[in-house]
Order: structure tokens, then C-alpha cells, then sequence
């Protein structure tokens, strides 16, 4: 038997049975077995742990992914591939969309459904983009300009009584950081529900993140109601993560009939550890925790507050600001750094309250 080799033309033919190496394979000096022992080890040790082919990782990061376009008023048939061509609505959108991909939104008003089913909601998809703020001929993403092309995402799907109202009208189901919602109106969800426990008809108005930690930036929560955390609602289940990072967002005009009247931040079982930089909240009204109610039972939850202004907040018994409760083994606590608070109401108590480990040189805690 023979075996052809391609390294040496002019050695083109070995016989196995000659029981030696080849020339040119043959060492010039005698290697011992430790050290071709330990070459073959480092080598199985690379081929074991070395990660193989992804076709989902090699998606995600070798291409920057299509633009799917979405555009109130267009023509029904849309493909969803040019202004010219868009979606007029923005489920189709979402259907559509895999990782990696950006969907561009013009400025309208969009909603989950438009047959007054009130427990469907736009569900985001992992790693897709969501920009507003575009007036429909955009060819650059930094022309769009989200002030004065409001771009809606609205929960008043029935009559003009909010009381058919989406109980949730955004969705966010164990995804990344790298989901991301920038530039959006997100208003008129109403959880009133009535089922026990956590579930998104009675927690988070306009967005309920369920062990999901996307990234919001730019975005405007207006007029939202719930039992539990007014805008949004961050759970934790077991063993899983809820800690999305929000920058730049206001939140205005929102109430829970309990607790948290913009965000309710809640690591039951999990971890809890949103992040929010350079926010407003204003006008919000909540029992406990006007702006952001935190609590952790047997897991944890850590917010931080970064460049953030409170005003006019109203919390009916404590926490106009923020108020933190534990239960059980749970940890619960909210680092505040930099904010601005003036005019927020409290019936007892501070401001910031709760199980909060307080800065006592910080005059609003003597």
C-alpha cells in the first residue's frame, strides 16, 4: 500500500511497511516520548475546548445584518425592504426579524393589534435593533431625529375609555443586552389585571421584562398604568437575570394602584440589576415607590441611579423616590449617585426609604 503526500514533490510515494519515517519526516535527533507525549496532549487539550462553528455566532458577528423598514400609512404588501417597500405595521416586522438585523420605524402610531386583544403585545426578538424617530427617507441612521418624528408605541388598541386598554405593550422574554429600543414613545398600557403572581396583565403598562436585560435608550414613558410597576416591570425568576440599561428616558405621567409607579424592579428568585443613567421621572404616583420600587424574597436586586432628576413624584405612603424592601433572604438596596430631587411628596417617611443603606452625610437622610 502507498500513500501520497503533497509536501515533498519529489517524495511523492512512502511505504508504510518500511517501518521508519520518511526522510524528510525523520528527526535529527532522537525526541523523547515525554515530550511528544505532552505536544499531543496540548493539542487534543485545543481541539476539546476550542469552540466550534456557530452558525448563530457566526450570524451575529460576521455581518451587521439586514434593515427591515416600517412605515405607517404604507401600501399593504410591503416587504419590509426599502422606505419605498415598508411594512405598514410593526409586528410583520418583528415576525420577520433574526439576530443581527435593525428594524428602522418612521414616525406614526403603532399598535400590538388592532382587534382589541388585550394580552398581545409587540415581543421583542434577541440581538434586533428597534430605532424610531424617522420620517421615512432617512438612508443614515443619524438623521433620524426622535423629538420631532414621535415615533409611538401605543396600548389604547380599543375605544377612547383606557379601560380596554394592552395590558402590556412591549414584551421582552430572556434576552441580551444586545436587544436594543432606541428612540420610541412607548404610552396608554394599563395591567389591571387580575390573576395572581407576577404575570404581565397586572405588572408593567407600556414594558414587562421577564429574565430579559435588553437596552433602552432614548425613549419616553407616558401615561401607563398598573397594579405593580406603572411603565415597566424587571423580574427575576429563579436563576435567571433581569437587568436592562436604561439611558436618556423619561418617564412621566405613569401610576400603579400599588407599587412602583414607573418601574418595579424585583429579583424574586434571581438577579435584579438594572442600570439607569440620565433619566427623568416626573409626575408619577405609586403607594410605595413613586419613581422606582425595588424588592428582592430570596434573590437579589441591585439598581443603580446614575444622573437622574426626580420631580413631582407622589407616593401615597412611602418612597417618593424609591423605596427598597426585602423579604426572606433576599438583598435589596439602590446605589444613588449625582440625581436631582425637587418638589416629590411622601405621606411618611423619606424620599429615598426602606431598607436603603443611607449616606448619613446627606442632609436628606438626617
Amino acid at each position: 500500500m502507498k500513500i501520497k503526500t503533497l509536501l515533498r514533490p519529489d517524495r511523492m510515494i512512502w511505504p508504510l511497511n518500511s517501518g521508519r519515517f520518511p526522510q524528510w519526516l525523520e528527526p535529527r535527533r532522537p525526541v523523547p516520548l515525554l515530550v511528544v507525549g505532552a505536544v499531543l496532549v496540548v493539542l487534543y487539550g485545543f481541539w476539546k475546548f476550542t469552540p466550534r462553528y456557530s452558525p448563530e455566532l457566526f450570524s451575529l458577528f460576521s455581518r451587521s445584518g439586514k434593515i427591515i423598514y416600517v412605515k405607517s400609512g404604507s401600501p399593504a404588501g410591503g416587504t419590509g425592504k426599502s422606505w419605498d417597500k415598508a411594512f405598514d405595521d410593526l409586528q410583520p416586522a418583528l415576525r420577520s426579524a433574526k439576530k443581527g438585523d435593525q428594524i428602522w420605524v418612521a414616525t406614526g402610531t403603532y399598535k400590538p393589534t388592532y382587534d382589541g386583544n388585550r394580552d398581545l403585545s409587540f415581543v421583542l426578538v434577541e440581538a434586533v435593533s428597534l430605532f424610531g424617530g424617522f420620517l421615512g427617507s432617512e438612508t443614515r441612521k443619524e438623521e433620524r431625529d426622535p423629538e420631532k418624528h414621535r415615533t409611538v408605541l401605543s396600548g389604547e388598541i380599543g375605544t377612547a375609555d383606557s379601560l380596554d386598554d394592552s395590558h402590556t405593550v412591549v414584551l421582552a422574554e430572556r434576552l441580551s443586552a444586545l436587544t436594543v429600543v432606541d428612540g420610541f414613545v412607548i404610552r396608554g398600557g394599563r395591567a389591571d389585571g387580575v390573576a395572581p403572581g407576577v404575570t404581565k396583565s397586572t405588572c408593567g403598562g407600556a414594558w414587562f421584562n421577564h429574565n430579559a436585560s435588553p437596552t433602552i435608550r432614548n425613549c419616553r414613558f407616558e401615561a401607563n398604568n398598573a397594579r405593580l410597576g406603572g411603565a415597566m416591570y424587571n423580574f427575576a425568576g429563579k436563576n435567571g437575570t433581569a437587568s436592562p440599561r436604561i439611558s436618556n428616558c423619561r418617564f412621566a405621567d405613569n401610576q400603579a394602584d400599588l407599587d412602583g409607579g414607573c418601574l418595579y424592579n424585583n429579583g424574586d428568585e434571581g438577579i435584579c440589576r438594572p442600570q439607569l443613567e440620565h433619566c427623568i421621572f416626573e409626575n408619577n404616583i405609586a403607594t410605595y415607590g413613586a419613581g422606582i420600587m425595588n424588592r428582592a424574597r430570596y434573590g437579589l436586586t441591585m439598581v443603580q441611579v446614575l444622573a437622574c432628576e426626580f420631580y413631582k413624584n407622589k407616593a401615597l405612603v412611602k418612597g417618593s423616590v424609591i423605596y427598597n424592601h426585602r423579604d426572606k433572604t433576599g438583598v435589596c438596596n439602590a446605589k444613588v449617585e449625582d440625581c436631582i430631587f425637587k418638589g416629590n411628596y411622601t405621606t411618611v417617611g423619606r424620599e429615598i426609604d426602606g431598607n436603603f443603606q443611607r449616606d448619613p452625610a446627606d442632609p436628606r437622610n438626617r
